[in-house]
């Protein structure tokens, strides 16, 4: 089916899944409310008024950019960078009813079961923009050396990797009282020490990849080139070998894929899981899928953990059947700003493996891909 027809038919369906989901709502109030409640916890983040953005601006090695000094009273920084001057031309009117621009912090935690333990073993923020419209997601390596807030009242932390930050902040550890749990403690570590805020959540166990994967009849990805994920320490897991080329896989082998790292670096993780996300993200643009569509809703209730509402979820849905390819991208930080490096770690009384990194350096990276300006479509690459 031509790529055309395709969406559009997509978009059809969509537009009248919402028609019956507006009746219902019209007719039944109770189901107005739950469509447009949080699925989760709130990340309620601390608001910076203009009198606290200035002196950040001032004592913070953050770059001044990624500060927008010019929010009102009671405005967040990031309202504060989304919101016009009086003399900026008038802006168009975003698509789907969602935001201009919205941030959205994924999580792929390594837990099995639930949410309440578990590391953040993978961290990507996406950019949403839903004017041009546009998603760009930006990955951020799990073993940076950060300052975790709001915790050092329990056994004196203050640092960690950044993958711990979500641990901490579990619900089973309770060394956390703010909000949002884990997820709401790497959201304000993330904002800490580099000055990436975001809006909504969204964290995904390593049984519920697995459900989706499944649901939606698995996934094709072409590997350039072999894959080893073979180990023969008793204490590490046997993720196997993926030979280059075409395969289909279940969500077992997606997984088993998407962790594959020990022979390697945490980078070609990251270019692994986003092989997958994208032949995932094909797999759900086959018209074909509308069949699995119970069975993918199944995978998702009650599996995953979000602040996002029904209606702000079907907002992100509907804004896909718009994307033009060269308009989803996925990036990271470039590899070569990197070096491995060791750190005391007083928790645990011994050197922990960190990747070292000058951090204004990432937070100028940061800076621009708040703003837009980074990556650009000619230095990076969308999906295959």
């Amino acid at each position: 089916m031509h790529t055309t027809t395709r969406k559009a038919l997509l978009v059809v369906v969509f537009l009248a899944g919402l028609a019956v989901v507006a009746l219902g709502v019209l007719a039944f109030p109770g189901l107005k409310r739950s469509w447009s409640a949080p699925l989760g916890p709130a990340l309620s983040l601390p608001t910076y008024t203009a009198s606290a953005a200035t002196q950040a601006a001032v004592n913070s090695p953050l770059p001044t950019a990624s500060l927008p000094v010019t929010a009102g009273q009671g405005m967040t920084l990031t309202q504060a960078a989304r919101t016009p001057s009086p003399t900026s031309p008038p802006t168009p009117k975003p698509l789907c009813g969602g935001e201009a621009v919205a941030f959205i912090l994924g999580i792929g935690a390594d837990s099995g079961q639930d949410y309440a333990y578990g590391l953040a073993d993978v961290i990507r923020v996406a950019r949403v923009d839903f004017i041009t419209p546009k998603i760009t997601v930006l990955s951020i390596p799990r073993d940076l050396w950060v300052e975790i807030p709001d915790i050092e009242d329990h056994y004196g932390i203050t640092h960690g990797k950044l993958n711990q930050a979500y641990f901490y902040g579990g619900e089973g550890m309770g060394y956390y009282r703010g909000h949002g749990g884990g997820p709401g403690l790497l959201a304000r570590t993330l904002d800490l020490n580099f000055g990436l805020r975001v809006d909504h959540y969204g964290a995904v166990n390593m049984n519920t990849f697995v459900k989706i994967v499944d649901a939606v009849g698995g996934i094709d990805i072409h590997l350039p080139k072999d894959v080893d994920g073979r180990s023969e320490d008793p204490m590490t897991i046997d993720l196997g070998y993926f030979t280059a080329g075409q395969h289909h896989l279940s969500g077992e082998e997606a997984l088993r894929l998407a962790r594959v790292r020990k022979k390697y670096n945490d980078f070609t993780r990251q270019d692994n899981q986003t092989l997958v996300m994208c032949a995932l993200r094909k797999k759900l643009e086959d018209p074909s899928i509308l069949i699995k569509l119970p069975r993918l809703i199944a995978a998702f209730q009650d599996s995953v953990l979000t602040d996002l509402s029904p209606e702000q979820i079907s907002q992100y849905a509907c804004l896909l059947p718009y994307l033009k390819g060269e308009n989803l991208m996925f990036t990271s930080l470039p590899d070569e700003i990197f070096s491995p490096g060791r750190v005391y770690n007083p928790r645990q009384k011994n050197t922990t493996f960190v990747m070292e990194a000058d951090y204004d350096v990432i937070r100028d990276y940061v800076s621009d891909f708040i703003a837009g300006a980074w990556p650009t479509e000619k230095e990076e690459s969308s999906c295959p």
